[in-house]
């Protein structure tokens, strides 16, 4: 048999096994990560199911270090909840990438089975393990039945002949294969990969090529073992393992001989990780921003890689380089081996553990027409920013980050480019038509009998990337206890009254925005936070301060109508027409609401 079907057999019924048999397969380790983690709970709860072996379950949060979106840092709670109820472990926000804790921790070994919420748990091919990626409901089924269902797949032969060019690593001998077999032509099957030189491959050559099977639609590439490979895994988890080898007569459906000898420095063109071409070929090519890290590219060995090409020289001006180690104990390492105080003195901006951009969930994102290299395993619109992103070797987005434009090491220009001071943005300046700003105004009050009423809970910061002001509205007060439904019920006009202190916190200008937006005519205060009150004076947003005796005076309910007057300061309750009198604008703040604004 070939070696998934040896793992897939072993862990079966262990009958020999054969393409296209379906089986349950038993799961040696069971993964899920922050991103489906909450998913595999939820399913397990909904559907009245146990845990069949906590010791063999794991969570793993890798996508989001830190939590620093709410929608993770809610589901990381969720999955630590269920962890202490039913004793799993977690590897949480300080551990690093899930598919590598398990190779480095012994979780998965040669001839086991792994399971995650990580369409690249095939990585385990690097240490010849059948790895998978799975949906949320497969991943319940293996965390409650300990197996799961899986058609055996064919396997495919590649045979790396040839010695392996100096200038070539790990990174661009997987790019120089996708140029060969594009995104579909090894789809489904398991590729065993096989060559004199493929057996000096360290874990982290291994690792990097195997990471890269789902983009190839291959089940997994996977490597049989080595004396050295079975060395270095002893040296990390300090345990032997057996040597995983296909069978003597293995039948392959198809097999493949390739000059290793002639593969090139590859980049991956934006869009498309198979897209590749010879990094000679864009050469030149200008970068705002570099990255290294992620799963294919994260380990020690392509730290040191990156190390050797930056050290003594520093990052281009205005390019912008992030590194982010593949796990807590390669970052300790890098640091003590002086890695960390390389890419620091280069200029690089050294990250916490974990997935980093290619996760939407951590540094590495790219921004609108943001030129990128990366070491990531995709470069699909969008899954890094939404800039465009070209995918290189260590070695060729660290001379990248200091010629200023894509290259190789060799080839790293005394001075670096950059960037001209043409224009790049286009104005938004459009003729503004001034007219003539109402001094008094009428509309319904909000009574909001509360005191120091900050920024988040007018207009939190989970919005705060939103720039347009026709978009701000629709998020007032929904951090706000009791009002959360403000601005579906809002009208234009309606006027807001709070007590004291109101806008206290951040110097967000949406606080203030959120209420134009909304055409809310002015808003009433005992007092305003010093940063609110000059927010909302520029932005021509009408503010008054108050005595708290006024609301009795004029009797005023909520819902009631009132009239403004911001030039005398009265106010009349048009309910019973009784009136009182506010603090009036001040003249600067009247010419700077006549002027529709500071600017």
């Amino acid at each position: 048999m070939t070696i998934i079907e040896q793992i897939i057999s072993k862990h079966s019924s262990g009958v020999p096994v054969k393409p296209s048999d379906i089986v349950d397969v038993f799961i040696d380790t069971r993964a899920a990560r922050d991103f489906g983690g909450a998913n595999v709970v939820k399913n397990i709860l909904d559907n009245g199911l146990g845990l069949a072996d906590a010791s063999k379950t794991i969570f793993t949060f890798d996508c989001n270090p830190g939590g620093s979106d709410q929608k993770y840092a809610q589901n990381q709670h969720y999955c630590r909840q269920y962890a202490r109820e039913k004793g799993i472990r977690v590897y949480d926000v300080d551990a690093g990438v899930g598919t590598h804790l398990a190779i480095d921790s012994g979780l998965a070994w040669p001839g086991s089975t792994f399971v995650s919420t990580d369409s690249h748990a095939n990585i385990m091919g690097a240490i010849a393990s059948f790895g998978q990626g799975m949906g949320d409901q497969d991943i319940a089924a293996a965390w409650a039945k300990g197996a799961v269902w899986f058609k055996v797949p064919a396997s495919v032969k590649i045979n790396l002949n040839g010695p392996r060019p100096a200038n070539v690593s790990a990174k661009d001998i997987v790019l120089n294969l996708l140029s060969i077999f594009g995104a579909n032509q090894l789809l489904g099957y398991s590729v065993e990969i096989y060559g004199a030189e493929t057996e000096k491959f360290t874990l982290d050559e291994r690792i990097t090529i195997s990471s890269m099977g789902t983009e190839m639609g291959a089940i997994l590439i996977i490597f049989p073992t080595s004396q050295g490979l079975l060395a270095e895994l002893k040296r990390i988890t300090g345990k032997d393992y057996p040597m995983v080898t296909a069978g003597p007569d293995a039948v392959y459906e198809k097999s493949f001989d390739i000059d290793l000898s002639k593969f090139v420095p590859m980049v991956a063109k934006p869009g498309h990780p198979e897209d590749d071409t010879a990094v000679d070929n864009v050469r030149n090519q200008k970068i705002d921003s570099g990255f290294i890290g992620s799963c294919t590219n994260g380990r020690i060995g392509d730290l040191r890689m990156a190390a050797s090409v930056l050290k003594n020289r520093k990052v281009a001006p205005g390019v912008v380089l992030k590194i982010v180690p593949s796990t807590d104990a390669i970052w300790n390492q890098a640091l003590g081996e002086g890695l960390i105080k390389v890419f620091k003195d280069a200029g690089a901006m050294v990250s916490n553990a974990g997935c980093a951009g290619c996760a939407a969930g951590q540094v590495g994102q790219n921004g609108p027409g943001e030129v990128t290299i990366s070491t990531g395993n995709r470069n699909f619109e969008g899954k890094q920013g939404k800039g465009f992103v070209y995918l290189a070797s260590p070695a060729v987005v660290a001379a990248s980050a200091v010629a200023g434009f894509i290259t190789t090491p060799d080839q790293i220009p005394a001075k670096p480019a950059e960037f001209g001071n043409a224009a790049v943005l286009k104005s938004a300046v459009k003729e503004k038509i001034r007219s003539e700003k109402p001094v008094i105004v009428e509309g319904k009050v909000w009574l909001i009998g509360k005191d120091n009423i900050d920024t988040d809970m007018i207009f939190h910061n989970r919005y705060l990337t939103i720039t347009d002001i026709k978009e701000m509205g629709q998020y007032s007060f929904d951090n706000l206890k009791g009002y959360e439904d403000f601005a579906k019920k809002a009208k234009a006009g309606d006027i807001v009254m709070c007590g004291k202190n109101f806008g206290a916190g951040s110097s967000r200008q949406q606080a203030v925005d959120c209420f134009i937006s909304l055409g809310i005519s002015c808003i009433l205060a005992e007092s305003f936070g010093a940063i609110y009150e000059r927010n909302a004076i520029n932005a021509a947003m009408p503010i008054l301060t108050y005595k708290p005796e006024i609301v009795t005076e004029l009797a005023l309910s909520n819902g009631d109508s009132v009239r403004v007057n911001f030039g005398s300061g009265e106010i009349i309750n048009l309910a019973n027409s009784k009136s009182g009198k506010l603090d009036k604008f001040y003249d600067a703040q009247m010419a700077i609401y006549k002027n529709g604004g500071l600017l």
